[in-house]
C-alpha cells in the first residue's frame, strides 16, 4: 500500500527504507519516522497528516500481514512525499463497509480522503 501527498520540493530525490517489527510498537515507530523525515528533509507537507496516513497503512499491514516484519519506504521528490508500507499478505487492501459506530474499519477511508492517491 502507499499514500502520496503532493508538494513541490526543490531538493533531489531522497529515500529511506525502515524495517518495522509488527505489533503496536510498529505503528508508533512509523509515525515517528515519518514526522522526523518530513522535518529533516523539509518536505512542505503537513507532518501530522503524513504520520496519520502512515499510521493507518501500518496498522492495516500489522493486522493483515503474516510476516513479523513490515517495511516502511519513504521517498521524496519533486512529485511529492510517498509512503509505501509492505507486508506479506497477498490480499489487496479494500475499504470496508463500516457502520458509523464501529471502532475500526475506516482507515482506508481516511487514507483516500487525505492522500492524493493510494493503492
Amino acid at each position: 500500500m502507499n499514500a502520496m501527498l503532493t508538494s513541490t520540493h526543490p531538493a533531489g530525490p531522497r529515500a529511506r527504507h525502515v524495517p518495522l517489527t509488527t505489533g503496536l510498537a510498529a505503528v508508533a515507530e512509523a509515525r515517528t519516522q515519518v514526522r522526523g523525515i518530513v522535518r529533516a528533509w523539509r518536505v512542505p507537507v503537513d507532518a501530522y497528516v503524513a504520520a496519520l496516513l502512515t499510521s493507518e497503512l501500518v496498522t492495516n499491514a500489522v493486522r493483515n500481514g503474516a510476516d513479523p516484519t513490515v517495511m516502511l519506504d519513504v521517498t521524496c521528490s519533486a512529485a511529492g512525499l510517498r509512503v509505501d508500507v509492505h507486508d506479506t499478505s497477498r490480499a489487496l487492501p479494500a475499504q470496508a463497509d463500516t457502520p458509523a459506530d464501529a471502532e475500526t474499519g475506516r482507515g482506508l477511508i481516511i487514507v483516500g480522503a487525505l492522500a492524493d492517491e493510494w493503492g
